[in-house]
């Protein structure tokens, strides 16, 4: 971690920007891709005076919120029809996709809001959104704030680590674990759900 750590301190800014950036929004694509990761990463770098705070969190925020939104758009676009294959019908059922429209429609706000403090997690819930039709402003606006805080307080993380990289990976490690245990059981619970809902 230390040799990745100084090849992106040699790097010029704006590419260390652009490429702490997209490593934040590959999670929205590849879910088993640390976003955390980067945004910390940044953070600390800001500590050592290699970047700016305000711009590792405006650029891995940004790049994060865009590309949960394009995922949004595919579901939107192309979800219906991929589950209106055979195949797809026996994913999740018609009848399945209403209940989760539903649900969305109910509770999507505060749902979108915190899974995107979940890893993994956080990949899949704008793309169901998308599915299932919800409104493009009800997901942007609780994607956008939740992933502003989190993401702030990554960025403040890092930078309270300052420099040491050791640090910053074991407290990495206690909140991705905690969180992670958090997403276990959202999961457990969706299977539990989608096992049930399989009949109507």
């Amino acid at each position: 971690m230390s040799d990745f750590l100084a090849w992106m301190e040699a790097l010029p800014g704006p590419t260390l920007y652009l490429l702490l950036g997209a490593g934040a929004a590959l999670e929205n694509v590849v879910p088993a891709v640390p976003a955390d990761t980067f945004v910390a990463l940044g953070g600390l770098l800001s500590a050592l005076g290699t970047l700016s705070a305000r711009w590792v969190f405006v650029a891995t925020w940004l790049f994060t919120v865009a590309s949960a939104l394009a995922m949004y758009r595919m579901g939107y676009a192309h979800g219906r029809a991929l589950f209106g294959t055979s195949m797809g019908r026996h994913v999740l059922k018609p009848h399945q996709l209403e209940r989760m429209a539903r649900f969305y429609a109910r509770w999507g706000l505060p749902a979108i809001f915190f899974t995107r403090f979940l890893p993994g997690v956080r990949a899949v819930v704008p793309v169901f959104a998308g599915i299932t039709r919800q409104r493009w402003l009800s997901v942007a606006v609780p994607i956008a704030v939740a992933s502003a805080i989190w993401y702030g307080a990554l960025v403040w993380l890092g930078r309270w680590a300052g420099t040491n990289l050791d640090l910053l990976g074991r407290l990495l490690d206690r909140v991705q674990g905690g969180l992670g245990i958090v997403a276990a059981v959202v999961v457990a619970l969706a299977c539990v759900w989608w096992w049930r809902s399989r009949h109507e």
